[in-house]
């Protein structure tokens, strides 16, 4: 598999319930010094971002109920990890080193919650714009990176790593 990408893929009631809950007040979003993992003096005041852990090393949120038609349509047998990301507009579509979720193979899906000029860069360079209830899906220990936004307050997505049943 190289990569899908699916638009309007969750139903609009689906949908709107995860953008009116990661959007809205009261979210909880944590602070992360980098997209890349690095010592904090490593850092250039641009690749941070917050993140939310919907499922993270066995721990889940409390919002992941909002995730669970994501989850279905996804036919996710194990999840690995999943995160949601807010990238806040910095005044410069700055893009992420390369990096990959966990170095075994795995599935990954992108879920964009918004719509803004941001993008996801994958390893062979393709570029696969951020557009609302858009999933990308693509093998995530294969490098790729992310960036910002110029024409929204943010960009935000949710990253899934996971494994779904094979298909004969």
């Amino acid at each position: 598999m190289t990569y899908k990408v699916i638009d309007n893929f969750l139903s609009e009631a689906d949908f709107r319930l995860i953008y009116d809950t990661m959007m809205g007040y009261g979210f909880p979003w944590y602070y992360h010094h980098s997209v890349v993992w690095k010592e904090p003096e490593q850092d250039n005041n641009k690749n941070f971002f917050f993140g939310h852990p919907f499922s993270i090393d066995g721990k889940e949120s409390g919002y992941l109920h909002i995730l669970k038609p994501l989850l279905f349509k996804l036919q996710v047998n194990k999840v690995l990890r999943i995160k949601g990301n807010l990238y806040p507009n910095i005044g410069e579509l700055y893009q992420d080193e390369m990096h990959q979720d966990f170095e075994f193979e795995h599935l990954g899906a992108l879920y964009y919650v918004n719509t803004n000029n941001g993008f996801t860069v994958l390893h062979d360079g393709t570029k696969i714009e951020s557009v609302a209830n858009r999933v990308l899906i693509f093998d995530s220990s294969l490098p790729h990176s992310s960036t910002r936004c110029t024409d929204q307050k943010v960009r935000v997505n949710i990253n899934l790593n996971y494994y779904a049943p094979t298909r004969n």
